[in-house]
Parts: structure tokens; sequence; C-alpha cells
């Protein structure tokens, strides 16, 4: 498997997974402006009251706790590129935040989740501040990424629910959970064996996709087939939130 850092080409070995990788002001401060790619101005403010209201005003703070650090301590060891920080609300954070809206049961309540190929912690780490019903673990390969997820879960107070696990996917079978989770890291015909065995009786996989997930599903169906009788299905995700909204892959049907 392969990972890249946000922004960046795919730095990691063979056989390691992907992630790439909104921010609450309090009422004192200034409402923050990010810029979009198109150049216009992506007002955090709107968003600060769909997250409060959808997650709490403590998980929000959360979250842009985390979007601080990523601006900060991410862009200096490396795992965001600079350019991706003024789009890092609602191409990055937003974009995984979307999917754990409990309205959508995409996330079921208490579930346990795995992050293959975390990386800098998306979507992982905003599942877990935003939901704190989730224990998640963060399975990530490379030394330097293991790091900056440790700092981050002791930085965010989320120790109790959060475990970082430096392995690849392939080493870390003897973990299961109810939701398996990657963003980025391959197309589904190869991603799908590397996330299969992490799937818990009766749970599911649920992978942040792009443009391509309608192609990638239909090239994945031998694949879906030989693993057992397992179904894919398309999911879109804060269509009333973000300009692009999030594509999801959920595929259902593990028993064991």
């Amino acid at each position: 498997m392969l990972t890249k850092e946000i922004g960046e080409s795919s730095d990691a070995p063979t056989g390691k997974p992907q992630m790439t990788d909104v921010s609450r002001e309090t009422c004192e401060r200034e409402p923050r402006r990010n810029p979009t790619p198109d150049g216009t101005l992506f007002h955090v403010k709107q968003t600060e009251q769909w997250l409060a209201e959808v997650f709490g005003q403590t998980e929000l703070q959360t979250l842009v706790t985390y979007g601080e650090l990523l601006e900060e301590v991410g862009v200096e060891r490396g795992l965001i590129g600079p350019r991706e920080v003024p789009r890092l609300w609602d191409r990055h954070l937003l974009n995984c935040a979307v999917v754990a809206d409990p309205a959508l049961g995409l996330l079921p309540t208490s579930a346990s989740v795995i992050d293959v190929g975390s990386g800098a912690g998306l979507p992982g780490l905003v599942w877990a501040a935003v939901r704190p019903d989730l224990t998640v673990t963060l399975v990530e390969s490379m030394l330097r990424r293991t790091e900056f997820l440790s700092l981050a879960v002791e930085h965010l107070n989320l120790g109790d629910r959060v475990q970082v696990h430096r392995a690849r996917a392939e080493d870390a079978t003897q973990r299961q959970a109810d939701v398996v989770t990657a963003r980025a890291v391959a197309a589904l015909p190869k991603l799908l064996p590397w996330l299969a065995p992490l799937v818990a009786d009766g749970g599911r996989i649920v992978a942040l996709k792009g443009r391509t997930a309608s192609e990638e599903i239909q090239a994945a169906q031998p694949v879906l087939s030989s693993l057992g009788k397992l179904h894919a299905e398309l999911r879109v995700c804060g269509q009333d939130l973000l300009d692009e909204p999030t594509t999801v892959v959920v595929v259902d049907g593990f028993t064991r």
C-alpha cells in the first residue's frame, strides 16, 4: 500500500496505506476566512453553526484545535503541503466531518473504527474529535507520521479512546473494527483486500473516495465477489455544506 501527505507526492514504502489529509472561533474572535481553490472566500463561520448543531460546541472546539495543529506542526513536519492550508477546512476537515453526521448512519453509535493509512489523521482524528462515542485506531506505518498522530492524540486529550498503531494494514489483521476506513489510499480493487480482513462480523468499510468512485465500484466487482457476498454502495455527503461534496463508498455484507 502507498501513502502520501496532503497535497504532496507519496513517500511511503510499498505496502503502506495512504490517507490524505473547521475551525471554530470563539465568539470573541473574528471569523476566519479561508480562500477556496477558485479564489472565493470560504466563510468558516457559516459552517460553525452546522458543526455545533450536529456535533456540539465541545466537539467543534476539539476539531478547531486539531485544525490549528495541522496548520502549524503539520506543515512544519511536512505532513501537509503549505498550499493545502487555505483549503484545510472545506477540502479536508469538513470533507471528513460530514461523513460522521449521526443522521446519516454511516458510523453506528459507539462503533469501533480503524483508519488505515491515517497519515496526518484524516479521517480518523476528525471522526474521533466530533464523535466522542467512537473508539478509533489509527494505523500508520511511517514513524514521523505516527509521532505526529501520537502528539495530536495527546494534545486533543483523546488518549482514552484513540490509539496509534504503527503497522502496515496487512500486518494489523489481529485487529478488527465495526468500521474500517481509508481516504485517498488506492483504487477500490486494490484497496478492498487490504481493508476487508480488518472488518468485524457485521461491520462495514466506509472509504472516502473521489470522482472516479462509480468506475471503481464497477472495476471492483470481481474483488467483491471473491471476498464474499459483499455489496458496495455509493453515498454522497455534505451537499448542502460543501462546494464539492464528499463521495463515500460503503461496503456491507461482512460475516465471520
